[in-house]
């Protein structure tokens, strides 16, 4: 039995079709993996500046104590 043109055509479409979906699962699972990676990336930085954000609130608490304790001093002196 030979396969007719119409057959063939049928086949050739179907494999065209067959590559592109191969082609963008492909394609597509290489976009989630970098998507999965930049969202990695993103946390650790937003960990990163969160603990950032903690230590510099830390040290402004610790200058305002120390800048009161001097105007405090300063006042003092005043009074005297």
């Amino acid at each position: 039995m030979i396969p007719s043109d119409q057959e063939t055509d049928s086949l050739s479409t179907l494999e065209e079709r067959i590559q592109t979906a191969f082609q963008l699962v492909t394609r597509l699972r290489r976009e989630r993996e970098a998507a999965i990676s930049e969202a990695a990336e993103a946390k650790a930085e937003k960990e990163r500046l969160a603990e950032e954000v903690r230590s510099l609130q830390t040290e402004r608490k610790q200058v305002r104590s120390r800048i009161e304790k001097l105007l405090n001093q300063i006042d003092q002196l005043s009074a005297s």
